[in-house]
């Protein structure tokens, strides 16, 4: 009975953490706990904010589009910056348009390096087409995030030493599902940290070039190239043609042979009537 009274009272600040209630648990526990834990949560998130001054955390992105003489020496050129400034190609695209070829690159850079990568960039470029820079301020969410993580954590730690106490299959059963509930969320949340973590310690960079090409004139469409194409491919077809029936030269001889040993027959029939 002890142990389902523990697991009582924690199952209602647990319920308190979540923003819900449950049928299974008293009024009384739920508002009076989650009163309790909202002004603790609040002072320990202070106290830790002003103790440790949380730096800001910032998500940086830009996309940045532009012609360029040469598609090679751009993106030679994009390589080497990366090298200096430890960044890397996330993805590489290769593209031929309608008069152009174009190459899309996502890269990944340090934060510290976003700022350089984009000025050097742009002291190459003389126009774009599209330069846009954008910062999304995150620290708040991440800041709950971290709160709301480190509730699940020192809750979980409570069910598994009421587990450890557990004297019967009912009790066991019943706090290993609240536990595997917590553990959800607690993965949910740490993969949400993970990713707000690599955005902002790496920014990301858009970057499409282009550079304008000529037709090849083999791949015109005017009425001319089309005749002259017609008159090669007939030329190609009449020697294709000869030299399938060359293929067929023992049974053109049988053939003639043939026809001819009738026709004899035939004549010799004739001369004798």
């Amino acid at each position: 009975m002890k142990i389902l009274g523990s697991l009582f009272i924690v199952g209602t600040m647990f319920l308190a953490c979540s923003g819900g209630s449950g049928d299974n648990y008293s009024k009384d526990y739920s508002e009076e706990d989650a009163q309790g834990l909202i002004v603790e949560s609040s002072r320990t998130s202070s106290i830790e904010n002003s103790e440790n001054q949380i730096e800001p955390k910032i998500i940086k992105e830009s996309h940045l589009r532009f012609e360029t003489s040469s598609l090679e020496k751009t993106h030679q050129s994009i390589i080497k910056l990366l090298e200096v400034n430890k960044g890397f190609i996330q993805r590489d695209e290769t593209s031929k348009n309608y008069g152009n070829i174009e190459r899309s690159l996502v890269i990944r850079i340090p934060t510290k390096g976003f700022q350089n990568v984009i000025d050097t960039i742009s002291n190459q470029v003389k126009v774009f087409d599209r330069k846009e820079i954008s910062q999304r301020d995150v620290t708040e969410e991440f800041i709950d995030l971290e709160a709301r993580l480190n509730a699940k954590l020192k809750l979980e730690a409570r069910y598994l030493e009421l587990l450890s106490k557990a004297k019967n299959v009912k009790e066991i059963l019943e706090i290993e599902r609240e536990i595997a509930k917590i553990r959800e969320e607690i993965e949910a949340k740490q993969g949400r940290l993970k990713y707000l973590q690599n955005k902002v310690s790496l920014s990301t960079i858009y970057i499409s070039f282009y550079e304008t090409v000529e037709f090849d004139k083999a791949e015109s469409k005017t009425y001319l190239s089309r005749v002259v194409k017609a008159l090669k491919g007939g030329f190609t077809g009449i020697g294709n043609f000869i030299i399938g029936i060359l293929y067929l030269w023992p049974f053109i001889i049988i053939g003639i042979l043939i026809f001819l040993f009738v026709r004899n027959r035939i004549r010799r029939k004739k001369i004798k009537k």
